[in-house]
């Protein structure tokens, strides 16, 4: 029984692991297309 609430615990904390990883990386994601949304925003306005 013990081993097996071992389990759980360990793979409750590689659960949330792998949920922070996927946060951070759709934020590094989000970053990246804002920065590629301004980047073509100036290149259209200096055609200007």
């Amino acid at each position: 029984m013990e081993t097996g609430a071992d389990k759980l615990t360990l793979a409750d904390i590689n659960e949330e692991g792998a949920n922070l990883v996927a946060l951070q990386t759709r934020q590094q994601l989000a970053l990246q297309a804002l920065s590629f949304a301004g980047q073509n925003e100036r290149a259209v306005l200096s055609l200007f």
